[in-house]
Parts: structure tokens; C-alpha cells; sequence
């Protein structure tokens, strides 16, 4: 019997925890034919505070050993003395270094930028740079000449990790996807400048990948003005990836139309450690009526089933693909839910792509093809 694939599912708060009970339902080894087991741990913020957010380190040494996760999208309170994000704990813990969001045509769905067509994907640093920076203020508080000031740091291995998996995705990718943007490296040629000699140095490696270093500033301008002729993938800093992720998946229709990966490596830049997730929040106002998208959360368990090949799990390409497909095809056969401009309900919407999946499981499994 082949090993069953062990995916570490992370609990969460308000509409995210009701979207993750969705996608669960597309993990179902019975339905989609591979060797699959579930292990869960409780991240609401009510679990989080009466552990002190021991659960948080006990899931990250979870998901270090089982090398995937699922997780629910989860609420980060603004006291300085509360719990403060599990995200930041859990990518400290499992050496995240990556996080990668893509945004794709949803079918049936018109976005508000025309001419967008070709997959656009980000890929970000996890840590360093504007986030976990020191942050102090001197002189008298609320005086003109008080002074606040930060003091940010990137590490070459985190801008390595970010520019050779940028072009691992473009080759991935296929077809005419170009490595396309890049920091501010004129202005901040030391700081900034490490990821661009690093992206420059992957693009050596990788010479059969076009590459086009553009500064952040034209990146931008470029998203809206027909750089996105061709499928992109797009390196940045932290903060930066933080905010093009913002744009660049609302310009297909829908935030919740996209997942966000989380990624560690080993020495190689092989997968250690893949964590899927919504790239949305917790959407307290839609709590409890039944009318959330919960596209995001269905691609996040296809795109974390897409990294079992490479560990050596049976059938995880096709069961990928399946989820892949059943919820693009979904919205394509006019299934949508009200924010996509539909009538579906978060429910009805997951029975359909539910039953995609089996139909083509079916199939495949009759053909041979699988």
C-alpha cells in the first residue's frame, strides 16, 4: 500500500473556519482515489489564547514533520499584550521563506482591468524587510521634530530563495512566462540591490526563461498599461509582494479567486514545507449566512496536493488537476457565488465542485489516464 499523504489542517476563525469545512470536503480520499489523512489542529483565537499560543509551535512542528498544511484563515487581535498572529509564528518555525500568490482568469467572471488574460503570479518574501523591522521614535511625542525610524534587513538567502523559486515557477509555468519586475535597486543598491543581484544570477542559471527586470514603480504601471501580454511571475520584497498581491488578484475579478502558498526549501531549493491557505481574511459580516466564496480555499488544497509528486505521493498530480479544473469549471457552467455575480450559496457551490471531481475521477480512472 502506497504511504498516505499527511496534510496538517489548521483551524481558524469566523468564515475562514466555515471556508476551510468546505475544502475539506475536496480532500476526501475516497473521492479523489490517492492515500490521504487529515490531522488537525485548533488555531481560533479563543484556542490560541487559553494556550498562550503553545497550539501555534505545536502545529509548526507538525507541519515540519508532515511537510504540508491547510489553514484556515485566522483573526490577529491589535493588543500589543494579546496573542498576535499565528502566521508569523508558523513561517518563523517552518522556515518559510516564500509565499506565492497567482492570479488567473476565473471563466465566466469579468475582471475590472480589460485585456488581462494570462496567469500573473507573485513571489514574495516571507519574512524580512518591512515586517518583524525595529521600530522607535525619538524626541517629544507629538512634537514637529519628533522622529520615527525603522531599520528593516534581507538576508541573501531569503532573496536567493525568492529569485531561483521565481524562475522554477516560470519554468513551471511554460510557454512565454517571463520573470518580469523587481525592487527599487537604483535608489537602495545595497539593500534592494541584494534580490537583484540574486534575480540576475538566477536568470543565468535559468537562461531559457525571458527575464525582464523592471523597478517596482514600473511594475506597477506596467500591470496596467500591457505588460501582461504574456503569463508573468514577479519577485519581490516582502512588502512589496504584499501590496502587488493586493493588486494584481482583484484585477481577475475576485481575491477569493486565488490561493496563497507558503513555501520552505531544503539546500537545493527542493520543497520542504507547503502551507495553502486563502489570501483573504476572516470575513466576520458573511459569518454564518452561507454566501462566502470558497474558491480560495478549494484551489489552496489543489495547489498543496500539486507538491505530493515531488515527495514521492501516488496520484497527487491528478488529484490536483482535478480540483484544479472542477472549480474553474464550475464557475464556467455558471455556478458563482453573489460576489462573482451568481446566486450560488458557499454550500452549493462546493457540491458542484464536488461532483466534478467524481465525474472525472471516474473517467480518468476508466481511460487509464490517471
Amino acid at each position: 500500500m502506497a504511504e498516505a499523504l499527511k496534510i496538517i489542517v489548521l483551524d481558524g476563525d469566523e468564515t475562514g473556519q466555515e471556508l476551510l469545512e468546505q475544502a475539506i470536503r475536496v480532500l476526501d480520499p475516497s473521492l479523489l482515489g490517492i492515500e490521504l489523512s487529515l490531522e488537525r489542529h485548533d488555531l481560533s483565537l479563543e484556542n490560541r489564547r487559553a494556550t498562550s499560543n503553545e497550539v501555534v509551535h505545536e502545529a509548526a512542528h507538525a507541519m515540519r514533520e508532515a511537510g504540508f498544511g491547510l489553514k484556515a484563515a485566522t483573526i490577529t487581535p491589535e493588543g500589543k499584550d494579546d496573542v498576535g498572529s499565528p502566521n508569523r509564528i508558523l513561517r518563523e518555525e517552518v522556515d518559510g521563506k516564500v509565499i506565492v500568490r497567482t492570479g488567473r482568469r476565473i471563466p465566466g467572471v469579468v475582471g475590472p482591468v480589460s485585456g488581462v488574460y494570462h496567469p500573473i503570479s507573485v513571489v514574495r518574501m516571507a519574512v524580512e524587510d518591512a515586517y518583524g523591522a525595529k521600530q522607535w521614535r525619538e524626541g517629544s511625542e507629538g512634537a514637529l521634530d519628533e522622529v520615527a525610524y525603522r531599520t528593516e534587513k534581507v538576508t541573501r538567502s531569503t532573496c536567493r530563495a525568492v529569485a531561483e523559486f521565481a524562475f522554477r515557477t516560470a519554468e513551471r509555468m511554460g510557454g512565454e512566462t517571463r520573470v518580469y519586475g523587481g525592487p527599487k535597486w537604483t535608489v537602495s543598491p545595497i539593500y534592494e540591490g541584494m534580490l537583484k543581484e540574486e534575480l540576475d544570477a538566477a536568470a543565468s542559471r535559468h537562461s531559457d526563461v525571458p527575464y525582464e527586470p523592471v523597478l517596482i514603480d514600473a511594475t506597477y504601471a506596467g500591470l496596467l498599461t500591457g505588460a501582461t501580454e504574456t503569463p508573468l511571475v514577479i519577485p519581490a520584497l516582502n512588502r512589496d509582494g504584499d501590496c502587488l498581491s493586493d493588486l494584481v488578484l482583484p484585477m481577475f475579478g475576485s481575491i477569493a479567486g486565488a490561493e496563497s502558498i507558503l513555501l520552505s526549501f531544503d539546500e537545493d531549493f527542493g520543497i520542504d514545507v507547503a502551507m495553502a491557505e486563502a489570501p483573504h481574511g476572516t470575513a466576520p459580516s458573511l459569518l454564518g449566512k452561507d454566501i462566502a466564496n470558497p474558491m480560495a480555499m478549494l484551489l489552496a488544497c489543489g495547489a498543496l496536493l500539486s507538491y505530493g509528486a515531488g515527495r514521492g505521493f501516488q496520484g497527487t498530480d491528478s488529484a490536483s488537476r482535478a480540483i484544479y479544473e472542477s472549480v474553474l469549471e464550475t464557475t464556467a457552467g455558471g455556478v458563482k457565488t453573489v460576489d462573482l455575480g451568481g446566486h450560488a450559496t458557499t454550500t452549493e457551490f462546493t457540491d458542484a465542485v464536488v461532483e466534478k471531481i467524481r465525474t472525472k475521477v471516474d473517467i480518468w480512472s476508466t481511460l487509464g489516464s490517471r
